[in-house]
């Protein structure tokens, strides 16, 4: 019984740790916690892949991730057609 429960909360720690995802800040938030720039992502995608505007921040927010950062600050953005699209700078906190 006990290795089932830790094989359960192993699972669950597994899946908590894998879930996290970059966040969407201001760019007062990224000065005033003096975050590290990791330069830009774009997203630009065509055939209404990237249509609607949560489609768009998990898209950033993946990016942003794959590039090793904990946020992101979105530049410009707009709606073309059916698709969205969006430059966004990201950002990982400073060294201490």
């Amino acid at each position: 019984m006990k290795k089932i429960a830790l094989i359960a909360s192993l699972l669950v720690s597994m899946t908590s740790l894998s879930s996290f995802a970059a966040d969407q800040i201001s760019r007062e938030e990224a000065k005033h916690f003096n975050l590290t720039s990791l330069g830009n992502v774009n997203v630009s995608a065509t055939g209404g892949t990237i249509s609607s505007p949560s489609d768009l921040h998990d898209k950033l927010s993946k990016l942003a991730d794959e590039k090793g950062g904990e946020y992101y600050v979105i530049i410009a953005a707009r709606e073309h057609g059916p698709n969205f699209e969006a430059v966004a700078e990201v950002f990982k906190k400073g060294e201490k």
